[in-house]
């Protein structure tokens, strides 16, 4: 059984990183020293994944560890902001598995370095497996995406596919576990879309990720915006195998209101879209079209029934 102290310096203590990370102080004090770049603003988000409700009690802790991260790092990348740092606070059932923690240790720290985020210091306590990530990241005063930012007559477009994480945890639900299913792959090991983000920066006028269902996250980008949208909902790019998987019409809602997706929606002036969709291509990203914003409020070209996207206190899609 590891102590709190072995168990972080053992897994949880990265290289100390250069000063280009802009770190003076890491991990092993009681607080961290952090030296953000001249001019930059810091944008802050934290997220809670919990075993039963956010992620598979028995997914692999590779995944788990992985996912946590991604989840916090989508809010950077609909910020248009630059991945810097990240706190973690694990809370552990026990501390005796080594075999586990290496492995969730092992998915956290690969993200950290595929998108140049420091881990710069946590907790560890015991506990319901439960894991709070807090990214930070940097954006111009002048440049960050907001969800406020959209106008009538703006196109409403989004990255990528959608339905593939609500199509991921069905399958898992039956049983499924090649982890090298596409929808899978898209549940378990989302990607956050940081680049996307920042090359989208001055282009974009609005932008959230979709982490609660299309639906839901458009209804928080449309509040903010004190707009409507016209949804064209045959436009809906969905997720590799997600029709073969669930059937038309189930990937069809899964796209509308299923959650975990992590894809961006975004707003564009019309007189922006050409030049955002090169931008993504450089990034073998695509950009689909699939509406426009309104000055009347509300979602109109999808019947509004049915589930509404991820609550966190029922644990599932719901009304």
């Amino acid at each position: 059984m590891h102590s709190e102290f072995e168990l972080i310096t053992r897994f949880f203590t990265p290289d100390p990183p250069g000063s280009e990370a802009g770190v003076a102080l890491g991990v092993g004090d009681d607080c961290t020293l952090l030296a953000p770049t001249p001019g930059q603003r810091l944008a802050v988000s934290v997220d809670t994944s919990v075993a039963g409700s956010h992620f598979p009690e028995d997914a692999p802790a590779m995944a788990i560890g992985h996912r946590a991260l991604a989840v916090s790092l989508s809010d950077l990348a609909a910020m248009g902001a630059r991945a810097r740092w990240c706190l973690m606070s694990l809370t552990l059932p026990a501390a005796d598995d080594d075999a586990w923690l290496a492995d969730f240790a092992r998915g956290f720290h690969a993200l950290c370095a595929a998108t140049g985020t420091a881990l710069v210091g946590g907790d560890v306590t015991r506990g319901e497996l439960a894991i709070g990530v807090t990214v930070m990241g940097e954006v111009p005063p002048e440049q960050p995406l907001t969800r406020g930012g959209a106008r009538p007559g703006d196109l409403l477009a989004v990255t990528g596919a959608l339905g593939g994480g609500a199509g991921g945890l069905a399958l898992w639900r039956r049983g499924e576990r090649a982890l090298e299913h596409p929808l899978l792959r898209r549940y378990l090991h989302p990607l956050p879309r940081l680049e996307a983000g920042l090359a989208l920066r001055g282009l974009a006028s609005a932008a959230i990720d979709i982490s609660d269902g299309l639906l839901a996250d458009l209804g928080h980008l449309l509040e903010a915006s004190g707009v409507g949208a016209e949804l064209t909902p045959a436009a809906l790019p969905l997720a590799e195998g997600l029709v073969a998987a669930l059937g038309k019409e189930p990937a069809r809602e899964a796209g509308l209101h299923g959650g975990d997706d992590y894809e961006l929606l975004l707003g564009f002036p019309p007189d922006h879209l050409d030049e955002a969709r090169a931008r993504l291509a450089a990034l073998d990203l695509p950009l689909t079209v699939i509406g426009r914003f309104s000055a009347e409020p509300g979602i109109r070209g999808v019947a509004m029934t049915g589930a509404r996207g991820w609550q966190h206190f029922t644990g599932d899609a719901a009304p």
